[in-house]
C-alpha cells in the first residue's frame, strides 16, 4: 500500500540528518536517528564528491544541503503536497535522468517520483554521483517500503514507463529522440536575468552576488545576464560584490576567468571587470564562467514582453517590482519545493502517467 504518511516521514528524517552537515563542523546532534549507521559513511561521501569535481567545494555542499535540510520540514512537505490528490496508485517506473551542475540537482524529481508511489530509475551525470546513492540508503532504511522502489543505473535506460530528463539545448534533442513515446517532461538549457532601475539598494546587490556567484553560476537560477537603464552605473554593483572576491581562491574559477578574458580582449570586445569577473554587453542570455552579459533597456514594459517572449530561455527573473513572478534579490538558489523547474509541475505529470 501507498503509505503517504511514512514516505513523508522519511524524508522528514532525511531532513534532520542532512541538517548535521549543513554548516561546516558537521556537528553529529544526539537527536539524529541511525547516525551510527550512517553518519560517518556520508561524511566520506562528501570528502569524495569534493575530490571527485572541483566546482563541489566544502561550501557549496555545505550550502546545498542546508536547502535541502530546511525544505524537508513536515510543514513544507504538507503545504507542498496538500494541493494533490496522492492515492493508492499502480506503481509506474520512472526513469529520471539528472544533470551535475550543482550538487544532487536531480534530488527533487527523486523524491517526487517516490512521493507519488512510483519506482525511480536513477541514471546520474559522473560529475555527481556520490551523494544520492547514499542518501537512498538512508530512506530505505528509515522507510522499508521504498526497497526495491529506487535503482541506480550506468547502463542504457530499458523498461521504463515515464522519463523525466534533464541536459542542455543538445542533450535534448537526444532525449526526445529516445524518450519521445513515453510520458516524459524534458528540460534544455535555461538561465536566469536580473532587470535593475539603478535604484537597488547596497543589501540588494550585494545579494544579487549570491545569485551570480553560489556554484559559480554553474545552475540554471544562477543570473547570467543583468538589463540595466542605459547610462547605468555599474560601480555600486562592483562595490557590492567585492566580498565575493575570494572565489579567486577556486583553481577552477580563476582559469575560466583567465581563458575567457584572453580570448574576449583578443577578439577586441570592450569589457567592464573588477579582476574576478567580466561584464560584457550581449544579446544571449547564457554566459561563460566569471562573465556576466548585459543588455541596456529603455522601457520596461517592452523589457517585460521580450523576457516573456523568451521565457522559454529564461528559469527566474530576479527584480523588485518588476513583475509578478520575479524572485527577490539573494534568493534564486533558494526555491521552495513548489518552485518547479521551468515551471512544469513534476507532481500533476506524476500523478497522470
Amino acid at each position: 500500500m501507498h503509505n503517504l504518511d511514512n514516505k513523508i516521514n522519511a524524508f522528514v528524517k532525511l531532513g534532520e540528518f542532512l541538517r548535521q552537515f549543513s554548516d561546516k563542523e558537521n556537528n553529529k546532534k544526539e537527536y539524529s536517528e541511525h547516525n551510527a549507521l550512517f553518519f560517518d559513511g556520508f561524511r566520506h561521501q562528501l570528502q569524495l564528491a569534493r575530490e571527485h569535481n572541483g566546482w563541489f567545494t566544502g561550501e557549496n555542499l555545505t550550502f546545498s544541503l542546508k536547502q535541502w535540510a530546511d525544505a524537508l520540514s513536515r510543514e513544507n512537505l504538507d503545504r507542498w503536497l496538500s494541493r494533490y490528490q496522492i492515492s493508492p496508485t499502480t506503481s509506474k517506473k520512472v526513469a529520471v535522468v539528472m544533470a551535475g551542475n550543482i550538487p544532487l540537482v536531480g534530488f527533487h524529481d527523486f523524491m517526487s517520483v517516490l512521493l507519488c508511489g512510483h519506482s525511480v530509475l536513477v541514471k546520474q551525470s559522473s560529475n555527481d554521483r556520490h551523494l544520492l546513492p547514499y542518501l537512498a540508503k538512508y530512506l530505505e532504511h528509515v522507510e522499508p517500503s521504498f526497497k526495491g522502489k529506487i535503482t541506480f543505473t550506468e547502463q542504457k535506460l530499458e523498461s521504463f514507463d515515464a522519463v523525466i530528463a534533464t541536459g542542455s539545448d543538445n542533450t535534448s534533442r537526444y532525449f526526445e529522440y529516445y524518450f519521445g513515446n513515453k510520458p516524459n517532461i524534458i528540460r534544455k538549457n535555461r538561465n536566469s536575468v536580473a532587470v535593475l532601475t539603478g535604484k537597488e539598494t547596497e543589501a540588494q546587490l550585494a545579494a544579487l552576488g549570491e545569485d551570480v556567484f553560489r556554484y559559480f553560476g554553474l545552475g540554471c537560477r544562477n543570473v547570467s545576464k543583468l538589463f540595466v537603464p542605459e547610462n547605468y552605473d555599474f560601480d555600486p554593483f562592483f562595490k557590492a560584490i567585492y566580498p565575493f572576491k575570494d572565489i579567486l581562491n577556486v583553481q577552477k574559477y580563476t582559469n575560466n576567468y583567465d581563458y575567457n578574458k584572453a580570448v574576449y580582449l583578443m577578439s577586441l570586445f570592450k569589457l567592464k571587470e573588477n579582476g574576478f569577473l567580466m561584464l560584457k554587453e550581449d544579446k544571449n542570455y547564457a554566459s561563460p564562467i566569471a562573465t556576466l552579459f548585459y543588455e541596456t533597456y529603455t522601457d520596461t514594459e517592452n523589457l517585460r514582453k521580450k523576457l516573456e517572449e523568451d521565457s522559454e530561455k529564461i528559469q527566474c527573473v530576479v527584480a523588485s517590482g518588476f513583475s509578478g513572478k520575479e524572485v527577490p534579490f539573494g534568493k534564486t538558489q533558494k526555491p521552495e519545493l513548489w518552485d518547479y523547474a521551468d515551471g512544469v509541475d513534476t507532481v500533476e505529470f506524476l500523478l497522470k502517467i
